[in-house]
């Protein structure tokens, strides 16, 4: 399985989509700081997931989640 996951930032205004087939772990390391994008916006909360049997369909989704559409459907999260 492959996950499009919603991360929002406990301290910021923040919020970042991404795809992982390994949620939990990918999730640690943005809340460990070990991604540089996300560093300075830790720690965490994982507020939006949505599972896919393969990263193409995945990969759709989270263009979808970036798009003006799929911000505004965040912010209703």
């Amino acid at each position: 399985m492959v996950y499009v996951y919603v991360i929002r930032s406990q301290t910021r205004n923040y919020n970042y989509v991404g795809i992982s087939s390994e949620l939990e772990v990918r999730v640690e390391r943005h809340n460990k700081g070990q991604n540089k994008t996300t560093k300075s916006y830790a720690p965490f909360d994982l507020i939006y997931t949505k599972a896919f049997p393969n990263h193409a369909d995945a990969r759709v989704h989270e263009k979808f989640l970036k798009s003006g559409k799929g911000r505004a459907f965040i912010k209703t999260l």
